[in-house]
């Protein structure tokens, strides 16, 4: 294994962090990672906020679901899908002067699947880079969530997505990483969908893994776990109703 495929085997989320500050050589390094990032047709359909002001890091830490550590992060960055830059060049180039095409003024949602693609691949890049330093992250989902006041604190326009936020910074400890579990990952040539026998499989190598002393009063199995603490929380209705507030406004004819 080269060091690479070892750092990428050993990563694992980072919450709690060491006083080492992040210098201003490795803030840098980072983020030009993150810039070099595969995108696609070369447009760079996103953009990245770095969140410096501590009182918005503190504003962050209770809107991202209650998560203090976020506040003490002490690089915070929110990859954004971006395809109001474009919205305005084209504007501002004249591109409805165009000959021999279909116009339109809103980016619509193949737009936003390509900008989200596209940032999330950035921040990967940015995460990578950042573990090669010895810099630990924790991807933060919870930013998709309470639209309304994220596109607020934030200064999102319209045609724009806070699809990921990541926190950075050195590691308190080392911990061994989270297992993955590997099988019925990889399909060959087409979808295969997992028949009874082979869920029967799956979910006890699952309970297994993250649940060898049991599932907590009620439940009887992983399926019936996660169905609980991940599926029908009101954690994910709210994100459900906010995602499609994002998507109602991105798809949304342009607003003056």
């Amino acid at each position: 294994m080269n060091s690479t495929l070892a750092l990428l085997d050993a990563r694992f989320s980072t919450r709690t962090y060491a006083a080492t500050e992040i210098t201003a050589a490795e803030k840098a390094a980072i983020l030009h990672s993150a810039l070099r990032a595969p995108t696609a047709g070369n447009m760079m359909l996103y953009s990245i906020i770095d969140v410096t002001d501590q009182a918005l890091k503190d504003r962050l830490a209770d809107t991202c679901d209650d998560q203090p550590f976020i506040a003490k992060a002490p690089l915070v960055l929110v990859f954004v899908a971006d395809m109001q830059k474009w919205i305005d060049l084209f504007r501002f180039s004249g591109a409805e002067q165009v000959e021999g095409v279909e116009h339109r003024a809103t980016p619509d949602v193949g737009d936003l699947m390509m900008s989200c693609s596209d940032a999330l691949i950035a921040a990967q890049n940015a995460v990578v880079a950042a573990e090669s330093l010895g810099i630990g992250s924790c991807y933060i989902g919870d930013v998709l969530e309470q639209g309304e006041i994220h596109a607020k604190l934030l200064g999102l326009p319209q045609h724009t997505l806070p699809i990921a936020m990541l926190c950075f910074g050195h590691p308190a400890a080392i911990r061994e990483p989270t297992p993955h579990y590997e099988k019925h990952m990889v399909h060959s040539n087409s979808y295969h969908r997992l028949t009874d026998e082979e869920l029967a499989g799956v979910s006890d190598d699952l309970g297994a893994m993250h649940s060898p002393h049991g599932f907590g009063p009620g439940i009887t199995n992983i399926g019936q776990k996660v169905y609980k603490r991940k599926f029908t929380p009101a954690y994910m209705a709210e994100m459900n109703r906010s995602v499609r507030w994002w998507l109602e406004r991105w798809c949304a004819p342009e607003s003056e």
